[in-house]
């Protein structure tokens, strides 16, 4: 079976959350739950080097966060995403509405 692991850390401007394994239709819910209250109170950077699978539940997620985002006045960032995480999100033709950085001092 499919699975996710997620662990959330705080900032002091940010929330940052590290990500391992698939994010598809079977293990959003929870990524979605977390990522939604978050960008609703800080900045959010989303570790992504170790996900193995972005499918389009994941995108999904993420587009709407963005949109969340800007409502709150909040960044989404993607940390060190993973080959398969660049090539997912590439392929929406939405690439440069997330930030990519490679470190937490990156956030502003």
């Amino acid at each position: 079976m499919e699975q996710i692991s997620i662990s959330v850390k705080l900032g002091p401007n940010y929330a940052l959350l590290e990500v391992i394994g698939t994010i598809n239709s079977y293990t959003y819910s929870d990524f979605q739950d977390k990522v939604y209250s978050l960008i609703k109170e800080t900045n959010l950077v989303i570790e992504m080097s170790q996900v193995t699978n972005l499918a389009s539940a994941g995108l999904g997620v993420l587009m709407a966060a963005y949109e969340d985002g800007e409502e709150t006045g909040h960044k989404l960032y993607i940390m060190r995403p993973s080959q398969i995480v660049r090539m997912a999100i590439e392929s929406t033709g939405f690439a440069e509405m997330f930030p990519v950085i490679h470190s937490l001092t990156e956030v502003l």
